[in-house]
């Protein structure tokens, strides 16, 4: 493909999805395309990671008002296509592309099981999903990142079904290794202490931290062990003071977010996921790749996928405290082997997922050729 390429989000915050497109892009940069990063706002922790050879965008404003800094943008920049994750950018990029009269492709990414995060959600991003969902109708490719999502996107919305596309996020990328050997620089990891259950995800409803603690105090009953969650967000205030009332604040740490959990699943006892929802979490992955350990509550989509139903970790019904306590113990009894953990992570590797989008933008721009 020698169109230029576009990839849009509302900002470089810290989550699965931000650091997805940074890797796609970077990955295609590589290869001496022409890419650009477009940014409702230019900010957030992974401002930090932005790649060499990205050209980048900044919108200058919310999200929620981007549409015409990026209809400015797309028609003086004239990209062959458009790649658009999290709802808010897809609403704005599937708005532009109408508006537009289909001269730009649009591929939009889903990071979340549609169907669940709509319930999960309030009143105003339920709005603004519900807008979403008409206009993917608009998409010229909606791109799931695990095949349960795929095949609920075709069976829920089946305008759209013969373009919805299959392709794994870039999870694992070479430098994975040298992250994972890093220094974690937390005293839990220093040696002797109790092990470490770790979990990695942004401190919001989806992600179960509630039931992570719950299980952690049962846990304890019956061995010692430190939990670290790392991330940040809304929960924090509420998840502190859970671990109060649990007594259990003095082996909880909320370190924040951390721009190298890789050091921290290389040293984790177990990696645990609570999240009542996700797409495909990528964290789950990054911990295999790390040789961690894995337990996950087998919420929609992904985990069951990853996990094989079982066969490299536990699965626990989502929400029950009891049933993720005894996943934990019993790992940490038992923990597979981490060279065939990190054999099967391999599958999420980033050059695999990097060959699969160049050859969707370059679909995509031959279309409109």
């Amino acid at each position: 493909m020698s169109v230029r390429a576009a990839f849009f989000l509302p900002s470089l915050a810290g989550g699965g999805a931000e650091r997805a497109t940074i890797d796609i892009a970077a990955g295609l940069a590589r290869r001496g395309l022409a890419v650009d990063m477009v940014l409702a706002r230019a900010e957030g922790p992974f401002i930090d990671l932005f790649p060499e050879g990205v050209r980048r965008v900044d919108l200058g404003g919310k999200v929620g008002a981007s549409l015409p800094g990026l209809l400015r943008y797309l028609r003086r920049a004239r990209p062959g296509a458009l790649v658009s994750c999290l709802f808010h950018a897809n609403a704005a990029a599937l708005a532009a592309r109408a508006l537009l009269g289909g001269k730009v492709a649009v591929a939009v990414r889903q990071a979340n099981d549609f169907a669940a995060e709509y319930a999960a959600s309030g009143f105003r991003d339920r709005a603004g999903m519900r807008l979403e969902r008409r206009l993917l109708r608009f998409a010229d490719a909606v791109v799931a990142n695990s095949q349960a999502m795929a095949e609920t996107l075709a069976r829920d919305l089946p305008r759209i079904a013969r373009r919805v596309r299959f392709i794994r996020a870039p999870v694992v990328g070479p430098d994975l290794p040298r992250l994972a050997a890093a220094p974690a620089g937390h005293p839990w990891f220093d040696g002797g202490g109790p092990p470490v259950v770790l979990s990695v995800g942004r401190l919001a409803p989806q992600k179960g931290h509630r039931t992570l603690l719950h299980a952690f105090a049962k846990l304890r009953e019956s061995r010692p062990a430190r939990l670290a969650v790392l991330g940040e967000g809304p929960e924090r205030p509420a998840l502190e003071a859970l671990a109060r009332e649990l007594g259990i604040a003095g082996d909880v740490a909320l370190p924040g977010f951390r721009i190298n959990p890789f050091a921290w699943m290389s040293r984790a006892s177990v990696f645990a996921l609570s999240s009542s929802f996700e797409g495909c979490p990528n964290a789950l992955v990054q911990a295999m790749a790390c040789g961690a350990p894995v337990v996950s509550a087998d919420c929609p989509t992904g985990p069951g996928e990853i996990l094989e139903g079982g066969k490299w970790g536990r699965l626990v019904p989502v929400g029950d405290p009891a049933a993720l306590a005894a996943a934990i113990r019993d790992t940490l009894d038992a923990p597979a082997p981490p060279e065939l953990l990190k054999a099967r992570a391999g599958a999420w590797s980033a050059e695999a997922s990097v060959d699969r989008y160049a050859e969707l933008l370059a679909e995509l721009a031959e279309e409109r050729r």
